[in-house]
């Protein structure tokens, strides 16, 4: 057996799909919609739309299948992603690449499979539709059409998604999206006695950037201090824009000590930043930092509420 290779850009590819919020979420019509229709136009017994995780494909929408995922390393989809085009098996028991892989000789004893990569915008290709038969099979220039076609349509659908997420300039997540992970950790948090800690930051003066220099240099300013919250948290923090010059990051298992620290060193790297010279404008932030409490913070909104006064508290202070 062969274990697919891991693509080029790697990182960037994981973080995008991530940014969907689809991983381990609820079956949704638009996409099982596709699936059916794959089913029944290629009469085969099973249709997917597999988005390949780290170690994992997970299934966002299945025909004909119980398992909701299976490991990476033996998937069909982690080779169909290193493919520009519909990545077709016949025959798996005639293939060395797959003829000893549990998916073909234990269940669901794949023989033939096809997969269109669901390639965005960006060039990252996040998973497959693909279809599978239990028997081998030719698939023709039509077919492979007809299964581009159909992927397309599920692009459509994640390209949808990411608006519906994403903050379009900054590309990290917007006020929705932000609220649609928070919402989860904090219901982990309150079950599991984790700790987590939210930071509050106003971009300060970002009025006079636009007005002295355009928007144009605003923008910039943004994305720069988006760029530069990147570099402080991890994998498993949430950061977002919450709206105009406003950001918020959720430190994951950070008690508020550690979160100060955190942005201690964000704070230094607004000033080397500003050191540098690059810009006409420098950047400088005022910040609130809340440690969620489960008794003393109901929801979501309490949290922010409360990181949100302590960061006016210390513009006030600091202007």
């Amino acid at each position: 057996m062969m274990e697919p290779q891991i693509p080029k850009l790697e990182n960037q590819r994981i973080a995008e799909l991530r940014s969907l919020l689809l991983l381990d979420s609820s079956p949704e019509e638009r996409f099982d919609r596709i699936t059916r229709v794959a089913k029944q136009l290629f009469n085969v017994p099973i249709a997917l739309i597999s988005l390949v995780d780290t170690d994992r494909q997970w299934f966002k929408s299945r025909v004909g299948l119980d398992a909701s995922e299976t490991n990476r390393d033996i998937s069909f989809c982690g080779h169909a992603i290193l493919s520009d085009d519909v990545f077709i098996v016949e025959n798996a028991l005639n293939d060395l690449r797959f003829c000893d892989n549990p998916l073909v000789t234990g269940g669901p004893k794949i023989r033939f499979y096809a997969g269109a990569p669901l390639a965005m915008p960006s060039g990252n290709k996040l998973g497959t539709l693909c279809i599978i038969s239990t028997e081998a099979r030719e698939f023709d220039l039509k077919q492979r059409a007809l299964l581009h076609d159909l992927s397309e349509i599920v692009i459509s659908e994640l390209v949808s998604q990411q608006a519906a997420t994403q903050d379009v300039l900054t590309e990290i997540h917007n006020r929705r999206g932000f609220e649609m992970l928070a919402q989860k950790t904090l219901a982990s948090c309150a079950r599991y006695g984790w700790k987590s800690t939210l930071v509050f930051l106003d971009l300060n003066k970002f009025k006079e950037i636009n007005d002295n220099y355009g928007h144009k240099a605003g923008d910039q300013a943004l994305i720069d201090f988006a760029q530069l919250l990147n570099e402080i948290v991890r994998e498993s923090d949430i950061i977002a824009r919450f709206g105009g010059d406003e950001f918020v990051v959720m430190l994951m298992n950070t008690a508020e000590n550690i979160a100060r620290s955190k942005v201690g060193d964000f704070m230094q790297k607004l000033k080397q930043y500003n050191q540098q010279g690059t810009q006409a404008y420098e950047l400088w932030a005022s910040y609130g930092i809340v440690e969620y409490v489960p008794g003393k913070h109901g929801n979501l909104e309490d949290l922010i509420s409360a990181a949100d006064s302590l960061m006016y508290q210390n513009k006030q202070e600091n202007s």
